[in-house]
C-alpha cells in the first residue's frame, strides 16, 4: 500500500470540503448536476476520443498501482540471478532448464528460456529490450490518458462556467436568482480545476513513476541474463547488479 497516495486523496478531500465549510458556503454548494455533466462527462468524452480502446482499458487496469504498486524486490532478483549464474557455471546453461517453470516473473522466465535455448547474448538483449520497451510504451500511453484528462478538465470547467453565466444573464430581470446562479456557474470551474490538480495529473505522474521503476527492474534482469550468457563471474554479476539499487 502506497500510504502517501492514500494520504494525498484524503487531504485533497479535506482541502475542498473543509475549505467550503470554513468559507461558510456549506457542502450543498459543491453539488450541481449540470456542472458535473459538463465537466466530468465532457472530460471522459474527450479522453474516449483521444485514446484507443486497448489503451483506455489498460488505463483502468493500472489505476490500482497508484495505491498498491506491483511489488518489486530488486535485492531478491539479484540473489536469484547470482544463483542462476552459479548453476550455469557448474552445470552449463542447460542446468537452468529446471528453474524456468519455478520462476514466477514472466519476463525473467523468458530470459531464462533464451539462455537455455543457447541464444546469442546480443540476440537475447534485443529480444528482451523490445519486450521491455513495448510494455513501457503501452503502460505510459495508459498513464497519459489521465494526464490528458488533467488538461481537458479545467477547460471543461471554464466551458461549464460560461454556460452557467449565460443562464444567469437570461435572468437579469430577477435579482434574487443572480447570486445562486453565479455560484452554481463557478462550481463547474471548481470541478475542472480540482479534479485535474487533485486527481488526474497526480495519478498520471504516480503511474509514470511506477512504470519507470518497472522498466529499471526489467533492465536489471536483462543485464543479469546477458552477463550469464557471456559467462561472467557470479561475484562480478552481483557487484554489477547492485549498482541498480542506488
Amino acid at each position: 500500500m502506497d500510504i502517501l497516495s492514500l494520504i494525498g486523496i484524503l487531504l485533497g478531500l479535506v482541502a475542498i470540503f473543509g475549505g467550503t465549510v470554513a468559507k461558510g458556503s456549506g457542502l450543498a454548494a459543491l453539488w450541481n448536476l449540470a456542472a458535473f455533466v459538463i465537466v466530468i462527462v465532457g472530460t471522459f468524452a474527450a479522453a474516449f476520443l483521444q485514446a484507443r480502446p486497448a489503451v483506455f482499458l489498460q488505463a483502468i487496469k493500472i489505476i490500482p498501482w497508484v495505491f498498491v504498486p506491483p511489488r518489486l524486490d530488486p535485492e531478491a532478483v539479484i540473489e536469484r540471478v547470482v544463483g542462476w549464474s552459479q548453476v550455469a557455471r557448474k552445470e552449463g546453461l542447460l542446468g537452468l532448464e529446471s528453474m524456468i517453470e519455478t520462476e514466477e516473473d514472466a519476463f525473467a522466465r523468458k530470459g531464462l528460456q533464451l539462455l537455455v535455448d543457447g541464444t546469442e547474448p546480443e540476440a537475447i538483449r534485443t529480444i528482451l529490450e523490445v519486450d521491455s520497451q513495448t510494455r513501457e510504451e503501452f503502460n505510459t500511453q495508459a498513464a497519459k490518458v489521465y494526464e490528458s484528462m488533467g488538461v481537458y478538465a479545467p477547460t471543461m470547467g471554464i466551458i461549464g462556467a460560461v454556460m452557467g453565466l449565460m443562464a444567469v444573464m437570461q435572468n437579469l430581470a430577477d435579482p434574487s436568482r443572480l447570486g445562486a446562479g453565479i455560484a452554481a456557474a463557478f462550481v463547474a470551474t471548481i470541478y475542472g480545476i480540482a479534479s485535474a490538480n487533485l486527481f488526474f495529473l497526480p495519478v498520471a505522474n504516480k503511474l509514470k513513476a511506477v512504470i519507470h521503476s518497472q522498466n529499471a527492474y526489467r533492465e536489471m534482469i536483462v543485464e543479469g541474463i546477458i552477463s550469464i550468457a557471456e559467462g561472467e563471474n557470479p561475484r562480478n554479476i552481483e557487484t554489477k547488479l547492485q549498482g541498480y539499487l542506488h
